[in-house]
């Protein structure tokens, strides 16, 4: 008798990596990302993560508290790195401070309501 499910027979074996070494399928690591968060009431957060190597977030931070007249501060986060954190719905006025900068508008992704 011969059971074909009791056989130690890999069939993905010969595929190999299906993303071909590529580990940037599907990241978000190119990208800008303004997101907005709701505190409490009325109150919201705008955070800016996936800023470039050469962009000091200090520096920046610095200029969208004088530019926009709002607080925030930095926060290091595990995955993306250093993130900055806005008071107040900030997204469309950091986007058109950044693409004044010089970054390309089609690298910077709005996210919220």
């Amino acid at each position: 008798m011969n059971v074909q499910n009791l056989n130690s027979i890999d069939p993905f074996a010969d595929e190999g990596d299906p993303l071909g070494g590529n580990q940037d399928v599907g990241s978000t690591q190119n990208y800008l990302h303004i997101r907005i968060q709701q505190r409490n009431g009325r109150k919201t957060l705008t955070t800016l993560q996936g800023l470039p190597k050469e962009y000091d977030p200090k520096k920046l931070l610095k200029a969208f508290k004088k530019e926009f007249a709002c607080n925030g501060n930095l926060v290091d986060d595990e995955e993306m790195g250093q993130v900055i954190q806005l008071q107040g719905d900030q997204r469309v006025k950091i986007a058109n401070f950044l693409v004044e900068e010089g970054i390309p508008r089609n690298t910077i992704k709005l996210h919220g309501f």
